[in-house]
């Protein structure tokens, strides 16, 4: 099948998933009260796959390697981390952590700017390496990590069971004001990553010949490091941290799609990651009766996947 009638494939079977999750059960007295918890749900459902599957594929992108994503940056531990010093500082019952939104825009903001801070002090030296500020995210995520857990062993058992339902990813409490707000940034991250796809395509070819053919892969390495730290921290402060569903949709795209071009595997990517977490979320649903999260079961798979791929990419 060619890779133009499996991502026309892919859209309908997106549609009819989220067409069955939407739809299952309404009739004319309940469609109303329904549609009001559905509806927002769903919608972050595509924002944040949209957003993990388009940024983990451009990051594998800029560093040459396809068994990276941008959580080796730290962003799911700085994430945990502001979280657990909220609740030290302030309480669990305070504002700063029960008020959605208020605790929405305090950790996209410190994320955010914790990044675009770290960017521009690192990307100011002209010959500057990549993979140098992937070691300094790992450095940075393994602190955070460490201050969490040290903060976490002073809670208050109370204290730490309010605390623990934000270290895993779930869409089952999305305030929906803080969906809608998300779609704008959202959107224009992807738009501008869209408009970098032609010199993102020369990337596949290697840095030097990126320099060769005109392409300055310092300034669109710093534009597109940026752009994914903006899309990772809405999401993750939308959702809560989903470390390996990147990398498994990524890998799965590249499997099932012969393309490079990044218009069209971004799409691809965005398709299948919705069909997954989509469907993952009914199943936690209907099948596991709300006793787990998504995120356990996508960081149970992902484990193993990533074990799969560090032994195959070892004897290739």
């Amino acid at each position: 099948m060619r890779d133009s009638y499996k991502v026309l494939s892919l859209a309908l079977i997106s549609i009819l998933i989220i067409g069955y999750f939407i739809g299952q059960g309404l009739n004319a007295q309940n469609y109303a009260f329904f549609l009001s918890l559905r509806l927002p749900k769903i919608l972050a459902i595509i924002l944040a796959a949209v957003a993990i599957s388009t940024s983990s594929l451009v990051f594998q992108t800029i560093t040459n390697n396809r068994i990276l994503t941008p959580s080796i940056l730290g962003f799911d531990s700085l994430y945990v981390m502001i979280q657990v010093i909220i609740v030290v500082m302030f309480g669990s019952m305070s504002v700063w952590f029960i008020d959605a939104k208020i605790n929405f825009l305090i950790s996209a903001a410190i994320m955010s700017g914790f990044s675009m801070l770290l960017f521009s002090l690192y990307f100011r030296r002209k010959n500057s390496n990549v993979f140098t500020l992937l070691l300094i995210g790992i450095v940075c995520g393994s602190l955070f990590s460490s201050v969490a857990n040290f903060f976490t062993m002073l809670l208050d058992p109370n204290e730490f069971a309010n605390l623990q339902n934000t270290m895993f990813a779930s869409f089952n409490n999305v305030n929906s004001e803080l969906v809608y707000w998300s779609i704008l940034p959202l959107a224009l991250c992807l738009a501008y990553l869209y408009r970098l796809s032609n010199k993102l395509d020369v990337f596949w070819l290697g840095i030097d010949n990126a320099k060769s053919l005109g392409v300055d892969t310092h300034k669109i390495t710093m534009q597109v490091m940026m752009s994914i730290t903006l899309m990772i921290a809405i999401s993750t402060a939308l959702v809560g941290p989903i470390l390996f569903f990147g990398l498994i949709v990524v890998s799965l795209t590249r499997q099932m799609f012969s393309r490079y071009h990044h218009r069209f595997l971004m799409l691809a990517s965005s398709l299948l990651s919705i069909v997954l977490l989509v469907g993952g979320q009914w199943l936690i649903e209907k099948v596991f009766a709300f006793d787990t999260t998504i995120s356990v079961i996508i960081n149970f798979v992902g484990g193993g996947y990533f074990l799969f791929l560090l032994m195959r990419n070892k004897f290739d």
